[in-house]
């Protein structure tokens, strides 16, 4: 059976994100799907909420299920709550686990420090988008570029869906998650801020760290987090 991957994007962003991916997964012949979140991208105009976020991914899941096993992937917010929703006291059909750029826990004065900003910035003229468009033309490269922000940026689901992941259990979850797991982390990525403890529970889990790389490692070095798939890929087609 062909390995199935879904890819969960993260905050502000949409499925678009995942463009180099989609290309390269559908070049290498596994089928591929990467949702919208409620909140973002062509759901922009639903409500945000955990419930809906683990339907999506769920449904999503269980469809690709019925095709081969599955590797999930998720990115920053989309690597977290696809932390809750792999380990599960009821484990899905989930037969591999790729978790980008969120190796933090989002409580406490860490999260309200990351929300005053959120919220700071989306006050500034264009809600800011003056310094995003900066800051993303500086540090991704022009095949990947447009990719970030092609199905619009989700101002005004931010500060619900930051204050909704205070809930999320994610060290007992990632205690009960089984299978195979790799964490992929930019070398400057800000959410590599409780990596040490993310290794300790999930002792099982690889640890990849890419150079000169910031949080949008998917975006910014597409080719090593699609070798990153293929080395995930290739460990689940010799399991099953």
């Amino acid at each position: 059976m062909v390995v199935q991957v879904v890819l969960v994007h993260g905050i502000r962003t949409s499925a678009t994100m995942w463009r180099a991916q989609v290309e390269y997964l559908r070049e290498r012949g596994n089928g591929v799907t990467a949702v919208d979140l409620p909140g973002h991208g062509s759901r922009m105009a639903e409500p945000f909420s955990l419930d809906a976020v683990f339907e999506t991914i769920d449904g999503a899941v269980r469809d690709a299920a019925s095709r081969g096993p599955v590797l999930l992937a998720g990115h920053s917010m989309g690597g977290l709550v696809s932390i809750a929703y792999v380990g599960q006291e009821s484990p899905p059909p989930v037969a591999g686990f790729v978790a980008a750029s969120c190796t933090a826990i989002p409580r406490g004065a860490g999260l309200a420090t990351y929300r005053m900003l959120a919220r700071g910035f989306d006050s500034l003229p264009d809600r800011g988008m003056w310094l995003t468009d900066r800051v993303l033309d500086g540090t991704l490269p022009p095949h990947t570029r447009l990719d970030f922000g092609a199905g619009g940026y989700a101002f005004d689901t931010q500060d619900d869906a930051l204050r909704s992941l205070s809930v999320l259990d994610l060290l007992a979850a990632l205690g009960r998650i089984d299978v195979p797991l790799w964490f992929v982390n930019g070398q400057f990525d800000q959410l590599r801020v409780n990596e040490r403890l993310f290794r300790r529970v999930a002792p099982h889990a690889e640890l990849i760290v890419v150079p000169r790389t910031t949080h949008l490692v998917t975006a910014m070095r597409p080719e090593v987090f699609n070798a990153v798939l293929n080395v995930a890929i290739t460990t689940l087609d010799q399991t099953w």
